[in-house]
């Protein structure tokens, strides 16, 4: 089984972008109605019909609905953290839709749109821009072209897949000339959100450009369906390797139970989960952001009870850089040995002059 380009193409035809489309899917309580009015103006509403089809159609607290649906907690929590670019990227921007933070390393956003604008976007700043990504694609070649320290290319948005077949190679073929350029990475969420994008076409002509990586960002099990597995066999097939990016999210996925079934699923769609990314401090998230400590509970409480790849590093990203976030088993040092703790709570003491 493989998607057609008529799959792909229905999705974006019947996109839903209005309260109206999106009560075919799901019932809608008056204050979600009031939220959709009191939010509109602060960020963008849209989704897939694929992605609508997988919320629960009663509970307003399904996780996907969470992600995906305005709050009425958003307008009073603007207040509370005002910024809309918590990462300074800004500031870290040597040119407008190129972000640098480290020597070797760009993100470049190459796309201005998203199939489903998740609620808790940490870049809900660069849909206001002034320069559209079309208008700089040329200009931030040109910068990674001359910066030959640069090894790593990390191509985002928006979404990098919402760019049509022809408009992307054209960028990944000049970025792959660039002897200095290594590795070419892609971000994006149309693998949860809009699988039927990844057709046999596209993915043919991702091979021609390796070494390629597709980051992808699953949140919550229900997002893990046999369509993704159909998407993630085509991408797999062809070489390209996938690794999972998820956020830690209030009431989507801040229990040990559902994150450990989360990155059990991954694997079973041989999808590497890779990090677990501490939600950002953006205007209008309060309500979706869980504590620090509970996510490094959650990671102490996963390792040695499911596959250790399965397990991902838990990170806060700053505008200086990731800082993992960790669980210390380091008890002390005795004399020539040191004292760890292992995974039930036992110590071993372990020779270490």
């Amino acid at each position: 089984m493989y998607f057609t380009e008529a799959d792909y193409q229905k999705q974006m035809e019947e996109r839903i972008t209005s309260p109206r489309d999106l009560k075919k899917f799901i019932e809608l309580p008056e204050d979600t109605l009031s939220a959709f009015n009191k939010t509109k103006k602060l960020f963008k509403w849209g989704t897939t019909p694929y992605y609508a089809a997988l919320m629960d159609r009663l509970d307003e607290n399904c996780p996907l609905r969470l992600q995906t649906l305005p709050s009425l907690h958003e307008a009073s929590e603007c207040a509370e953290v005002a910024s809309y670019d918590p990462l300074l990227e800004g500031e870290n921007s040597p040119q407008e839709n190129l972000v640098q933070v480290y020597d070797d390393r760009v993100a470049f956003c190459i796309s201005d749109s998203c199939a489903s604008f998740c609620r808790f976007c940490f870049r809900k700043y660069y849909f206001e821009k002034k320069k559209s990504a079309a208008e700089t694609i040329d200009a931030n070649i040109d910068y990674i072209r001359k910066n030959k320290n640069i090894r790593d290319v990390l191509l985002t948005g928006g979404d990098p897949f919402m760019l049509d077949d022809d408009s992307l190679e054209a960028i990944l073929k000049r970025l792959h000339e660039i002897k200095h350029v290594e590795v070419i990475r892609i971000g994006t969420r149309l693998l949860c959100t809009m699988p039927q994008r990844f057709t046999p076409k596209l993915v043919e002509m991702l091979e021609k450009y390796h070494p390629l990586y597709v980051n992808v960002q699953f949140n919550h099990p229900t997002e893990i369906t046999d369509e993704v597995r159909t998407a993630a066999a085509t991408l797999l097939k062809a070489g390209i390797p996938l690794q999972n990016q998820s956020v830690l999210l209030k009431g989507v996925n801040d229990s040990l139970p559902v994150m450990k079934r989360l990155v059990e699923k991954l694997l079973t769609a041989r999808i590497i989960p890779y990090y677990l990314f501490q939600c950002q401090l953006v205007a209008g998230t309060a309500h979706l952001r869980a504590r620090i400590e509970d996510g490094i509970e959650i990671m102490r409480q996963l390792r040695g009870y499911t596959t250790g790849f399965a397990i991902p590093q838990y990170i806060l990203d700053t505008p200086y850089g990731k800082v993992p976030l960790s669980y210390n088993r380091f008890v002390k040092r005795d004399g020539d040995h040191v004292l760890l703790e292992t995974f039930k709570g036992r110590v071993w003491r372990e020779y270490n002059p």
